[in-house]
């Protein structure tokens, strides 16, 4: 069977907070969640677009402004939530950049680096005690087809200042997403309530791809139908990782077609690099070091 939209289950008296929600796949999980049931925030840079795709949602549906760039943003942001919320369902780790032009956080950190892996890292250990009380709570991050493609943390350049690739970057920061998400489900193993789970969309049809070397823009219009999906289909390995009961902790969705391009959403496998438990212990460390942020398991 094909698992789609209509096989969410119900999610009323859930609350999910989806992180870059005002466009894309971060947009459809929200919507979807909230067509569910669930209430839903919308964590955005742009608080005016935020709302502007609040308005097309229907239910319980607010908005919170949130810059993964910035950990003074990312602090505020939680010490906010800690204020309107007694619990949290989901935490969705959806927001992200794709080979950008060089540039660097308001933290000094690598931009993809910083806002793909450090910035959700940071987020989610300060959101996470609102998690671990809640039963069925879960942590969704989202990773990329693109952690297998030059994939390797380099501890020694982890914020690209001797050389930078774009493609390189990216790759390490996806990586860096399923490494976290593994290593966080052993330590939340410990606690028998909340689950860490990956997933990712194939290919999607989104803004994210604005940064691609202007060959592939060029042709994208061409060979998108044929190996692409919309974000909608896009989305789905996240809405079942985030609402599947048979879900468990440590797996990775993403969808079932040929090359995990596009497709319906079932539990794949990340890459050989992603499971060394070395590495992930490493970066942890040195997330945590690089964020100030600690978490409480």
């Amino acid at each position: 069977m094909k698992w789609t939209e209509r096989d969410i289950p119900e999610q009323k008296g859930r609350v999910a907070v989806v992180t870059g929600a005002n466009t894309g796949l971060g947009f459809e999980t929200a919507r979807a969640l909230a067509d569910h049931g669930a209430t839903v925030v919308l964590a955005v840079r742009d608080v005016d677009k935020g709302r502007q795709a609040a308005a097309r949602m229907s239910g319980d549906v607010t908005v919170q402004e949130l810059d993964l760039t910035s950990l003074e943003s990312i602090r505020a942001a939680a010490a906010d939530l800690h204020g309107t919320h007694t619990g949290i369902d989901l935490l969705i780790n959806n927001a992200g950049v794709m080979n950008p032009p060089k540039q660097i956080t308001r933290d000094g950190f690598e931009l993809q680096f910083g806002t793909n892996h450090l910035g959700h890292f940071a987020f989610t250990g300060l959101l996470l005690d609102l998690l671990l009380p809640v039963p069925g709570s879960r942590v969704v991050t989202v990773s990329s087809v693109a952690h297998r493609i030059r994939a390797a943390i380099h501890f020694d350049d982890l914020q690209s200042e001797r050389s930078y690739s774009r493609v390189a970057a990216y790759g390490q920061s996806k990586l860096a997403n399923l490494m976290f998400t593994y290593e966080l489900q052993r330590r939340l193993a410990l606690h028998g309530t909340t689950i860490s789970v990956a997933a990712h969309p194939g290919l999607a049809n989104t803004d994210l791809m604005r940064n691609s070397p202007a060959v592939l823009r060029v042709i994208a219009p061409v060979i998108a139908p044929l190996i692409s999906h919309k974000p909608d289909m896009g989305a789905l390995p996240t809405l079942r990782a985030a609402t599947d009961p048979d879900v468990r902790g440590g797996q990775y969705y993403g969808p079932d077609g040929m090359g995990e391009y596009r497709g319906h959403p079932k539990a794949v496998e990340s890459s050989p690099e992603s499971h060394d438990r070395t590495v992930q212990q490493r970066l942890w460390t040195v997330s945590e070091d690089l964020t100030g942020v600690k978490f409480p398991v």
